[in-house]
């Protein structure tokens, strides 16, 4: 595992701005059980066309890549996602001004050719490609406006889970917040058909790689009057490399190569085919049968108990990487007993991660005891490095005092039993069940642990419906804002119910400021007040993603978050 945090260490330092994912990057499935993979397949198709070879490999007749979701997408609207399902086939479907370069880090261009940036590093001016929808409209600036209007209005219904992302813009958190009513004053303005100025309200360095994540894509004007218009395929116009062209609810999805896209001519790949199969052991026998050309994270899934086997068995094909994640349960602090900080501490102190990941992931994961992972860059290299995650220890003599302590403030003798809910995943499972018996053993708690599918999940833990739920976070974008930003007050992904306004004004006074010693600083007081001081979440490991991946596949990418792109794959003769 050092050689994987030198890895992360080594992409920190070049990176200077990031995304997922989706991943998320946003709340990871159970694609992301910890044990599951994700690796890179270099590239090596700079300028290459579909000529039928690539340099001197030959192309496969059949262009059709077949991977495994674990779970169905909640949703295709860039608007609405948040997490790495939707994020894995969003990326195929649309492109924002911006797209990474796994390689480099780097934002480079995307819908937008080229832009300019403003001496003050406030105003954005972005010049368009001649780019078109996939029904053959042309993408214009005025694309961009709409989309970020609907995450924006406060009367979208539900609201935009990642409105808080577009809190750069001038305007936009006032707007969002109903203190500012005409859209007109937020920092967005459509110059004409190809120019699209933005304003932020402070300077934001990484700001252009923020505008590759799904929350900033363009929409089609058809979307206009049509609320279900990502609920059927066939109103799904879309501007990137793939089209949404088949889709079996519950049982498989299918993309396939968008002829109108701009950079159509770099594109190899006809189709790609998800299944929908939340089984990791279905998945890897699947693998091993010819019928998946890729299996584990951020898509799938590899059983944990078979990552040292296949690592074994398919030296070639298997991949380990570091990755910028969190796995982690978060509490309901707003029920009782878990409003209770001294009986959050003692259940966060009686987890024996090492023992976890040695025994039950066993995906040399990293013992976390922070949120912020390695490989988010800090003022100078990288933040993990410069702020050490030491906010509490593992001490179960300890815990007993805290929550014996705990439980007489409530005016409790023992603590009833608790719900611990996880998304359907055996890897979930066995995580919680081991955490569910080193919480008998060591303090005697009853856990009735509960499965749900995921979508499900997501609106119980929305709603507050839990009492502690599993979670995992992965980086949008390269820095401590995005795992810091989350827990504000009324945030779109704030869970857990807490509202503190000290905190508040720390997040709120790093992203106004463009003094990177300061506002690491302040991060690290933010992160020390969510896990030292108050405890609203257990972190319990920091991810790597292991794959299986066919020699004869390439040109698949993983961006530093996990973040996975298949845009630019293909497939040689086999």
């Amino acid at each position: 595992m050092k050689k994987s945090k030198s890895l992360l260490l080594m992409f920190a330092l070049v990176l200077v701005i990031g995304t997922v994912l989706a991943g998320c990057g946003g709340n990871n499935n159970n694609a992301n059980s910890g044990t599951n993979a994700a690796a890179t397949n270099a590239a090596g198709n700079e300028g290459s066309t579909n000529t039928g070879t690539t340099g001197d490999e030959k192309l496969a007749a059949d262009q059709t890549l077949r991977v495994n979701l674990t779970a169905e997408p909640p949703t295709f609207d860039p608007a609405q996602a948040q997490d790495s399902q939707a994020n894995t086939v969003l990326k195929t479907m649309y492109e924002g001004l911006t797209r990474m370069n796994d390689e480099t880090g780097q934002a480079e261009p995307g819908i937008a050719e080229s832009w300019e940036i403003s001496p003050d590093g406030l105003v954005y001016t972005f010049k368009l490609r001649d780019a078109q929808w996939s029904n053959g409209d042309p993408v214009e600036a005025a694309d961009f406006v709409r989309a970020w209007k609907i995450v924006l209005d406060p009367n979208t219904d539900p609201t935009a889970p990642y409105a808080y992302q577009l809190y750069y813009l001038k305007n936009a958190e006032e707007y969002y917040g109903k203190k500012v009513t005409d859209f007109n004053e937020v920092g967005v303005k459509a110059v004409d058909a190809k120019t699209l100025e933005v304003t932020l309200k402070a300077p934001t360095p990484y700001f252009l790689g923020l505008l590759s994540f799904y929350t900033y894509y363009p929409v089609h004007k058809s979307v206009e009057g049509n609320t279900k218009w990502a609920t059927n395929k066939d109103t799904m116009i879309t501007n990137g490399a793939f089209t949404l062209t088949e889709w079996t609810t519950g049982q498989s999805l299918q993309v396939s190569k968008n002829d109108k896209y701009w950079d159509a001519a770099n594109i190899k790949l006809a189709k790609i085919d998800f299944s929908l199969v939340n089984s990791g052991a279905t998945e890897l026998l699947s693998y091993k049968n010819g019928e998946l050309d890729r299996a584990g994270a951020p898509h799938g899934e590899i059983p944990q108990e078979q990552i040292p086997i296949v690592q074994k068995e398919l030296p070639n094909e298997f991949q380990r990487k570091g990755i910028a994640s969190t796995y982690y349960y978060e509490f309901n602090i707003t029920e009782k007993p878990f409003d209770n900080v001294k009986i959050r501490k003692a259940l966060a102190m009686t987890v024996n991660r090492q023992s976890l990941i040695d025994n039950v992931t066993l995906g040399g994961q990293i013992p976390a005891f922070g949120y912020v992972p390695p490989g988010i860059a800090g003022a100078d290299g990288e933040f993990r490095t410069a702020i050490k995650d030491d906010y509490f220890t593992e001490d179960t003599e300890a815990a007993k005092k805290l929550l014996a302590e705990g439980l007489a403030e409530e005016g409790l003798t023992e603590l009833p039993p608790v719900e611990l809910s996880y998304n359907t995943s055996e890897g979930h499972k066995k995580i919680a069940l081991a955490v569910a018996d080193m919480w008998k053993q060591t303090l005697g708690i009853t856990v009735n642990t509960v499965n749900q599918e995921w979508a499900v999940f997501i609106d119980n833990r929305q709603n507050l419906n839990y009492q502690i739920a599993r979670a995992g976070w992965t980086a949008d974008y390269n820095d401590p804002m995005t795992f810091l930003d989350m827990w504000v007050t009324g945030g779109g992904n704030n869970d857990t119910g807490y509202a503190n306004p000290e905190y508040d004004k720390l997040i709120a006074d790093a992203k106004a400021s463009s003094d990177l010693a300061a506002r690491q600083e302040m991060f690290a007081k933010a992160e020390k007040m969510i896990i030292e001081d108050d405890m609203i979440l257990i972190p319990f490991y920091y991810y790597t993603n292991n794959a299986l991946t066919k020699e004869y596949l390439k040109g698949v990418t993983l961006d530093f978050s996990g973040a996975i792109d298949f845009t630019r794959a293909y497939l040689l003769e086999h």
